[in-house]
C-alpha cells in the first residue's frame, strides 16, 4: 500500500469552509484505478492543519493518476476557489510507503 499526505495551514477561522469543500468533494479520485481511502484528518492540537489522506494499492497507481486527466481537473478546481487566500495555500506533500501492519 501506499499513502500520500497533502498538508496545509489555513487561516484563523477558514478550517470549517476547507472541510465543508472536502464534505463535498467530486469523488473523482474515488473511481480511479488503484484507489483505496480517502480522508481529511484534522490536527486536534492545531486545528487550522489540515492533511488529506489517500491511501492506493501502489505507488504506480499514484502515479498514474497524478498524470491523469482527473487529477488535473480536481487541482485546477483548487485554483478557481473564490477565497483567493485559500486558492494561494501550497500543500505540503508526503508520500509513504507501507512497510508493515
Amino acid at each position: 500500500m501506499y499513502v500520500v499526505h497533502s498538508t496545509v495551514r489555513v487561516p484563523e477561522g477558514k478550517s470549517e469552509e476547507i472541510i465543508g469543500i472536502y464534505r463535498n468533494r467530486s469523488r473523482r479520485v474515488d473511481r480511479f484505478n488503484g484507489f483505496l481511502s480517502f480522508q481529511l484528518l484534522q490536527n486536534e492540537q492545531i486545528p487550522t492543519e489540515l492533511t488529506v489522506q489517500i491511501c492506493w494499492e501502489t505507488k504506480e497507481a499514484y502515479l498514474d493518476y497524478i498524470k491523469s486527466e482527473a487529477y488535473k481537473m480536481v487541482h485546477q478546481l483548487e485554483k478557481n476557489y473564490p477565497d483567493q487566500e485559500l486558492a494561494s495555500i501550497k500543500p505540503r506533500v508526503q508520500r509513504y510507503k507501507v512497510v508493515a501492519k
